[in-house]
C-alpha cells in the first residue's frame, strides 16, 4: 500500500479511536510525522466542512407546514 495511502488509513483509525497496538507500532515505524499531521488537518477540515454543509441544508428545507 502507497504510503498517502497508508497514512490516510492510520489518521481516519485514529479519528474512530480504534486501533491495534501492533499497528499503531507499524506506523510510527513506517510513517512520516508531516504526513500525519497534514492528512490530520485536511480530514479535520473536511469533516468540519460537511458538517457545515449539512446544517445549512437542513436548515434551508422547507418545512411544508
Amino acid at each position: 500500500m502507497s504510503s498517502v495511502l497508508r497514512t490516510f488509513q492510520a489518521v481516519l483509525w485514529s479519528f474512530l479511536g480504534i486501533r491495534k497496538s501492533a499497528e499503531y507500532q507499524k506506523d510510527t515505524e513506517s510513517l512520516n510525522p508531516f504526513h500525519i499531521i497534514v492528512v490530520g488537518i485536511l480530514i479535520a477540515l473536511l469533516f468540519v466542512l460537511g458538517l457545515i454543509a449539512l446544517v445549512n441544508w437542513v436548515v434551508v428545507q422547507p418545512t411544508g407546514l
